[in-house]
């Protein structure tokens, strides 16, 4: 396989790869403001007293909710959104590993590249 080709088909997966880490860092952040407004709401719930009324919106009615389920369900989210963001940091981790490789044998292909050309044909 001629450098050439190596070095089109390395650039191509390392652009590949930088795609997919903007699109798992633009879920990292969706899923930050999901947790922080969620806390927002767990904090809110702490200042409740038992006589509060919580609503819940159910398309366009607000419908009432026992406090401890809507407690409940808040705290379920949050469980879920952190294991989400612990998924996700370990996806990014992984895709930053691929593309410093990617772009490791990128710079030998290109040095290699360089070379060839640079180097008089008999």
């Amino acid at each position: 396989m001629s450098l050439e080709f190596r070095f089109q088909s390395a650039s191509t997966e390392y652009q590949k790869i930088q795609t997919e880490l903007a699109s798992l860092v633009e879920n990292r952040t969706r899923l930050d403001a999901q947790l922080s407004e969620n806390e927002m709401v767990k904090k809110e719930f702490a200042q409740l007293t038992p006589s509060n009324t919580v609503y819940k919106l159910m398309g366009p009615v607000l419908v009432p909710q026992d406090q401890n389920e809507a407690k409940t369900n808040v705290e379920t989210r949050l469980e879920f959104i952190k294991s989400e963001i612990k998924r996700v940091d370990a996806q990014i981790n992984d895709g930053e590993d691929r593309s410093e490789k990617k772009k490791s044998e990128l710079v030998e292909i290109q040095t290699k590249l360089q070379q060839a050309q640079s180097t008089p044909n008999s």
